[in-house]
Protein backbone atom coordinates (compact mmCIF):
# COMPACT_ATOMS: atom_id res chain seq x y z
CA UNK A 1 0.00 0.00 0.00
CA UNK A 2 0.94 3.23 -0.86
CA UNK A 3 0.49 5.30 2.10
CA UNK A 4 -1.44 8.54 2.03
CA UNK A 5 -2.17 7.91 -1.43
CA UNK A 6 -5.80 8.42 -2.82
CA UNK A 7 -7.00 10.17 0.73
CA UNK A 8 -6.22 13.99 0.43
CA UNK A 9 -8.96 14.30 -1.76
CA UNK A 10 -11.44 12.74 0.16
CA UNK A 11 -10.94 14.53 3.66
CA UNK A 12 -12.08 18.38 4.72
CA UNK A 13 -14.52 20.20 3.23
CA UNK A 14 -15.45 19.35 -0.61
CA UNK A 15 -13.16 16.16 -0.31
CA UNK A 16 -15.43 15.10 -3.01
CA UNK A 17 -14.47 17.66 -5.39
CA UNK A 18 -12.64 16.47 -9.13
CA UNK A 19 -15.09 13.10 -8.52
CA UNK A 20 -11.77 10.66 -8.48
CA UNK A 21 -11.43 10.29 -4.75
CA UNK A 22 -10.79 7.16 -2.91
CA UNK A 23 -14.06 7.23 -0.63
CA UNK A 24 -16.39 8.52 -3.58
CA UNK A 25 -14.78 5.07 -5.56
CA UNK A 26 -16.18 2.76 -2.57
CA UNK A 27 -19.33 4.54 -1.62
CA UNK A 28 -19.94 4.59 -5.65
CA UNK A 29 -19.08 0.67 -5.64
CA UNK A 30 -21.11 -0.27 -2.63
CA UNK A 31 -24.34 1.65 -3.70
CA UNK A 32 -23.55 -0.46 -7.03
CA UNK A 33 -23.94 -3.53 -5.33
CA UNK A 34 -27.30 -1.83 -3.77
CA UNK A 35 -25.11 -2.87 -0.58
CA UNK A 36 -24.81 -0.68 2.91
CA UNK A 37 -21.86 0.17 5.37
CA UNK A 38 -21.55 0.25 8.46
CA UNK A 39 -17.95 1.46 10.28
CA UNK A 40 -16.68 0.52 13.67
CA UNK A 41 -13.78 2.83 14.75
CA UNK A 42 -10.69 2.98 17.35
CA UNK A 43 -7.18 4.69 16.50
CA UNK A 44 -9.24 6.30 13.59
CA UNK A 45 -11.83 8.09 16.30
CA UNK A 46 -14.28 8.90 13.50
CA UNK A 47 -12.13 9.86 10.61
CA UNK A 48 -13.29 7.28 8.75
CA UNK A 49 -16.90 7.83 8.80
CA UNK A 50 -16.06 11.40 8.77
CA UNK A 51 -14.15 10.89 5.23
CA UNK A 52 -17.46 8.85 3.69
CA UNK A 53 -19.83 11.87 4.71
CA UNK A 54 -17.52 14.16 2.78
CA UNK A 55 -19.32 12.58 -0.10
CA UNK A 56 -22.30 14.01 -1.32
CA UNK A 57 -24.97 11.31 -1.40
CA UNK A 58 -23.17 9.06 1.59
CA UNK A 59 -26.36 8.71 3.03
CA UNK A 60 -27.69 6.17 0.56
CA UNK A 61 -25.02 3.65 1.79
CA UNK A 62 -23.78 4.76 5.19
CA UNK A 63 -26.13 3.21 7.97
CA UNK A 64 -23.91 4.89 11.06
CA UNK A 65 -20.59 4.30 12.47
CA UNK A 66 -19.47 3.11 16.47
CA UNK A 67 -16.65 5.26 17.58
CA UNK A 68 -15.06 2.52 20.40
CA UNK A 69 -12.52 3.87 21.40
CA UNK A 70 -12.33 2.41 24.57
CA UNK A 71 -11.59 -1.13 25.38
CA UNK A 72 -14.76 -1.88 27.15
CA UNK A 73 -17.33 -0.84 24.45
CA UNK A 74 -15.29 -2.98 21.68
CA UNK A 75 -16.74 -5.89 24.45
CA UNK A 76 -20.16 -3.92 25.04
CA UNK A 77 -21.48 -2.66 21.91
CA UNK A 78 -19.41 -4.32 19.12
CA UNK A 79 -19.46 -7.86 20.59
CA UNK A 80 -15.70 -8.05 20.59
CA UNK A 81 -14.80 -10.91 22.67
CA UNK A 82 -13.13 -10.20 26.33
CA UNK A 83 -11.44 -13.06 26.75
CA UNK A 84 -9.42 -12.02 23.25
CA UNK A 85 -9.09 -8.22 24.43
CA UNK A 86 -8.07 -9.86 27.85
CA UNK A 87 -5.40 -11.71 26.49
CA UNK A 88 -4.05 -9.85 23.45
CA UNK A 89 -5.39 -6.23 24.08
CA UNK A 90 -7.48 -4.12 21.41
CA UNK A 91 -4.53 -4.13 19.10
CA UNK A 92 -5.27 -7.42 17.25
CA UNK A 93 -5.99 -8.27 14.08
CA UNK A 94 -8.85 -10.09 15.04
CA UNK A 95 -10.15 -7.34 17.39
CA UNK A 96 -10.65 -5.62 14.29
CA UNK A 97 -12.38 -8.19 12.35
CA UNK A 98 -14.83 -8.68 15.32
CA UNK A 99 -15.11 -4.97 15.49
CA UNK A 100 -15.96 -5.22 11.52
CA UNK A 101 -18.87 -7.90 12.64
CA UNK A 102 -19.94 -6.58 15.66
CA UNK A 103 -20.94 -3.15 13.89
CA UNK A 104 -22.35 -5.35 10.80
CA UNK A 105 -24.54 -6.58 12.57
CA UNK A 106 -25.49 -3.70 15.44
CA UNK A 107 -26.68 -1.63 12.24
CA UNK A 108 -27.69 -4.16 9.88
CA UNK A 109 -25.93 -3.35 7.12
CA UNK A 110 -24.05 -5.44 4.27
CA UNK A 111 -20.08 -5.20 5.17
CA UNK A 112 -18.64 -3.68 8.20
CA UNK A 113 -15.22 -1.77 8.07
CA UNK A 114 -12.95 -1.72 11.17
CA UNK A 115 -9.73 0.26 12.67
CA UNK A 116 -7.93 -0.59 15.65
CA UNK A 117 -4.24 -0.16 16.16
CA UNK A 118 -1.51 2.48 17.78
CA UNK A 119 -1.14 5.82 15.84
CA UNK A 120 1.28 7.37 18.67
CA UNK A 121 2.69 9.76 20.31
CA UNK A 122 3.49 6.18 22.35
CA UNK A 123 3.18 2.71 22.07
CA UNK A 124 0.05 1.06 23.70
CA UNK A 125 -0.43 -2.34 25.34
CA UNK A 126 3.40 -3.54 24.13
CA UNK A 127 2.47 -2.27 20.59
CA UNK A 128 4.53 -0.14 18.65
CA UNK A 129 3.55 3.42 17.19
CA UNK A 130 2.31 2.42 13.84
CA UNK A 131 1.08 -0.92 14.44
CA UNK A 132 -2.76 -0.96 12.58
CA UNK A 133 -5.08 -3.17 11.51
CA UNK A 134 -8.34 -3.20 9.55
CA UNK A 135 -11.04 -5.46 8.98
CA UNK A 136 -14.11 -6.35 6.52
CA UNK A 137 -16.98 -7.96 7.24
CA UNK A 138 -19.37 -8.87 4.61
CA UNK A 139 -21.69 -11.51 3.15
CA UNK A 140 -18.32 -13.44 1.50
CA UNK A 141 -16.89 -13.26 5.01
CA UNK A 142 -14.21 -11.28 6.87
CA UNK A 143 -11.06 -10.11 5.64
CA UNK A 144 -8.34 -8.12 7.09
CA UNK A 145 -5.27 -6.24 6.77
CA UNK A 146 -2.56 -4.96 8.85
CA UNK A 147 -0.21 -2.21 6.95
CA UNK A 148 2.60 -1.47 9.48
CA UNK A 149 2.46 2.61 9.00
CA UNK A 150 4.73 5.10 10.04
CA UNK A 151 4.93 9.25 10.59
CA UNK A 152 2.95 11.58 12.83
CA UNK A 153 -0.06 10.63 14.46
CA UNK A 154 -2.55 12.44 12.02
CA UNK A 155 -0.55 10.68 9.24
CA UNK A 156 -0.82 6.89 10.68
CA UNK A 157 -4.58 7.76 11.15
CA UNK A 158 -5.52 9.45 7.52
CA UNK A 159 -3.47 6.11 6.24
CA UNK A 160 -5.20 3.95 8.27
CA UNK A 161 -8.98 5.53 6.69
CA UNK A 162 -7.02 4.72 3.30
CA UNK A 163 -6.01 1.59 3.94
CA UNK A 164 -9.47 0.52 5.16
CA UNK A 165 -10.99 2.08 2.05
CA UNK A 166 -8.95 -0.09 0.02
CA UNK A 167 -9.77 -3.33 1.46
CA UNK A 168 -13.33 -2.71 0.82
CA UNK A 169 -12.78 -1.13 -2.51
CA UNK A 170 -10.76 -4.83 -3.06
CA UNK A 171 -13.57 -6.50 -1.44
CA UNK A 172 -16.34 -5.26 -3.71
CA UNK A 173 -14.77 -5.77 -6.84
CA UNK A 174 -13.59 -9.16 -6.12
CA UNK A 175 -17.44 -9.98 -4.72
CA UNK A 176 -19.18 -8.11 -8.03
CA UNK A 177 -21.31 -10.61 -9.86
CA UNK A 178 -19.86 -9.32 -12.95
CA UNK A 179 -15.98 -10.63 -11.79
Amino acid sequence: MTTGEGLSGDTGGGGAAGGSGLAERVLAAVRGEGATLAVAESLTGGLLAATLVDVPGASTVLRGSVTAYATDIKASVLGVDEGLLAVHGPVHPVVARQMADGVRRLLGATYGLATTGVAGPDPQDGQPVGTVHVALAGPAGTAAASPRLSGERATIRRDTVTAALELLLERVANDSPAR
